[in-house]
């Protein structure tokens, strides 16, 4: 399971240099894709298939070193905040997206994957060149481990997210319309939790959950992180797709539950206020389509969004 009641880890106990001893004793995305793709071939010759839909990448797009970056890789400790980097002259934007990648990306991919989808919503917004685009900030994170490790890394992110966005929010004020992908989302929620705890509500835009990996139910109103959710001044969307088989196979038999970035809130669940599904089955292929140019939904969240037209 996902752990859905377990406290968050704190900050230096779960940063990968320490998460990584105890990898051997958990499931590895290797061990569960060969598990998978085994179990389905003794149904007549699967394998091959879910081996090639569990396979993937983000479009291949190469970021330039100017890319505007967070990072806590390697900081996560009261005495290391976030640490930036790239090109923040954006000065003219009226709006931001605050990018938080997923499982298995290291800082170059981290990098990469902010500028996919910096790329990709410019396509969205007809942007006659990126530059003209929204700029989109990546937030990295130490992912590039093990699955348990990784989400007590997810956890521990929790106040360094929660800080950067306050202070975004005293001293520059332009909205914040934050982009969470896959265990980006357990981030993402968890930070919901510490921001309604701290009474800093009203900093975000919007938030935008694509291909999540966490319990359909724990964004129920009476889940995880549904308070959270019912409590921040704004709107929480969750782009889904029961093509994601990533989620609908490897997250289902490695937590034994169904992820909301597949299938939605589960049905018996009832929603927080200020939360919805979308479904994008129709766009997105795969686990790694949700914000590419040309192929993934970010048309149909810019319109749910109301942002960077």
């Amino acid at each position: 399971m996902d752990d859905p009641d377990a406290p968050d880890t704190p900050r230096g106990e779960a940063d990968a240099d320490h998460a990584n001893a105890a990898s051997d004793r958990l499931v590895t995305r290797r061990r569960l894709l060969l598990g998978v793709a085994g179990g389905v071939g003794l149904l007549g010759g699967g394998g091959l298939y879910v081996t090639r839909s569990l396979s993937g990448d983000f479009g291949g797009y190469d970021a330039p070193e100017t890319q505007p970056m967070v990072t806590t890789r390697g900081r996560l400790d009261a005495n290391k905040p976030p640490e930036r980097s790239g090109s923040w002259d954006f000065d003219g934007a009226d709006a931001v997206v605050l990018f938080v990648h997923g499982l298995g990306a290291d800082a170059e991919s981290g990098r990469d994957q902010a500028y996919t989808a910096r790329l990709g919503l410019a396509a969205a917004t007809d942007a006659t060149t990126e530059t003209d685009g929204p700029p989109v900030i990546g937030y990295s994170w130490a992912s590039n481990v093990d699955w348990g490790p990784a989400k007590q890394t997810a956890d521990a992110n929790v106040a360094p997210l929660a800080d950067w966005l306050s202070a975004w929010a005293d001293d520059d004020g332009r909205p914040v319309h934050l982009f969470a992908h896959s265990l980006g989302a357990r981030v993402t929620g968890a930070t919901l939790r510490e921001l309604a705890d701290r009474e800093r509500t009203d900093v975000l835009a919007s938030v935008s959950l694509f291909g999540g990996a966490i319990p359909n139910d724990s964004v129920a109103a009476d889940g995880r992180y549904g308070p959270a959710i019912a409590a921040v001044d704004a709107p929480v969307f969750n782009f889904h797709s029961r093509t994601d088989h990533v989620l609908g196979w490897v997250y289902r038999v490695s937590d034994r539950t169904r992820a909301v970035g597949h299938g939605g809130l589960a049905a018996s669940s009832t929603a927080p206020t200020g939360y919805a599904d979308v479904d994008v089955t129709d766009l997105v292929a795969d686990h790694y389509s949700y914000f590419q140019p040309g192929e993934g939904c970010l048309p149909r969240v810019v319109d749910r969004i109301g942002c960077c037209r």
